[in-house]
């Protein structure tokens, strides 16, 4: 098959996905055509079989916002027709689903689309009053529609007034490479006198309440010696580096920025923490249990489809912040419950998440679309 891919090319969950989806197909044998403002994070380079279109927004006096939804759709007809795509499948909503609404009416019904909602596109920016109507039209519109949760499938139930099914794929990871690497380098470097490690990755905007962690951190470090790494920037970047400077713990923190394999870090790490105030699914939560590390997460939106309580990691209410220093503590100071769990945590991952699994279920809707 041809396959279009629209996507957001950062290192959100949205573009991540998106980008494994075209690698995973184009390793199936399909011809996967990427369409983006810029190289999607997790893809380095075209290939025979994974190619990449650059969406050059106009600038103009005229234009106060740029119009990219426009300009999506003008490039992604172009490429439809000079390539003969048979899918276009767009991640997040907004505004792709409705470039996608336009592409097909220029391009004509053989080309088949397909929206994939990833959360914020339907729990924060699709119910902004300015967009509600044009992003429930656009969603009707689309030949097929993905969620990544149940959970979500059942908020963008409440918020939209749908006459359509939507079909359930949870993210999906490649377990082969999100695995523990066994000689852990990275050690020495970031916890040089065998202090306890804990890890945070984001892209450290408000609703993962990055300054939280740096608290929740600061008081497990009252009790043990611990290291915390920060990985990932954003908004809330400099929020979070003022909360490790007032909680006195501005030694033991390390933001490390974006990095593009967060394997090693993972492979020295004892604790995975992600205390958002809303996770559609929480896919660095998945990584990390891939790699053989247990979870503290909120127990919020998609989390609990992903970390199993008490099995691979804990999920205290989002707003029980001695829950989450306890459920810390309790990882940290029993070795040999923290590796059970991690150990759970891997079993999970490979038996209901890895990409072998959750690919041929696109494949298929593909398919079944044309």
């Amino acid at each position: 098959m041809r396959i279009g891919i629209v996507c957001y090319p950062t290192t959100g969950g949205s573009g991540v996905v998106a980008a494994e989806l075209g690698k995973g197909l184009a390793r199936m044998g399909h011809e996967v055509h990427f369409i983006a403002y810029a190289m999607p994070f997790r893809l380095q380079q075209s290939t025979d079989s994974v190619h990449f279109h650059k969406v050059n927004v106009p600038r103009y006096p005229l234009f106060r916002f740029p119009p990219y939804d426009s300009a999506l759709a003008s490039i992604a007809a172009e490429i439809a027709e000079c390539y003969g795509l048979q899918i276009l499948h767009v991640h997040y909503a907004v505004p792709h689903a409705i470039s996608a609404y336009l592409t097909k009416q220029m391009v004509g019904p053989a080309l088949r689309t397909v929206t994939t909602l990833h959360g914020t596109d339907i729990t924060l920016t699709g119910v902004n009053p300015s967009l509600c109507r044009i992003v429930s039209f656009s969603i009707n519109m689309s030949d097929a529609v993905t969620a990544v949760s149940w959970y979500l499938v059942r908020a963008m139930n409440e918020r939209f007034s749908l006459g359509r099914e939507v079909s359930m794929i949870h993210n999906f990871i490649d377990t082969g490479y999100y695995k523990r690497q066994r000689k852990p380098f990275l050690m020495p470097c970031l916890a040089p006198n065998g202090e306890k490690l804990v890890v945070h990755m984001s892209n450290f905007r408000p609703v993962k309440r990055t300054p939280l962690v740096v608290e929740i951190f600061s008081r497990v470090r009252k009790h043990l010696p611990a290291k915390l790494v920060m990985v990932g920037s954003g908004p809330d970047l400099r929020k979070a580096e003022a909360a490790a400077e007032r909680f006195g713990v501005h030694d033991d923190v390390l933001f490390v920025g974006t990095q593009n394999n967060i394997v090693p870090l993972l492979s020295v790490a004892d604790l995975f923490l992600l205390p958002s105030d809303e996770e559609s699914f929480g896919l660095s939560a998945l990584e990390a249990m891939s790699c053989e590390v247990p979870v503290v997460a909120s127990r919020v939106g998609g989390l609990p489809e992903v970390v199993t309580h008490g099995v691979t990691g804990y999920l205290p209410e989002k707003d029980d912040l001695d829950g989450m220093v306890t459920a810390c503590l309790e990882i940290l100071c029993d070795s040999e419950r923290g590796r059970a769990m991690g150990y759970a945590g891997r079993q999970s991952a490979i038996r209901r998440f890895d990409a072998s699994i959750l690919l041929p279920k696109y494949e298929q809707l593909y398919r079944e679309l044309l």
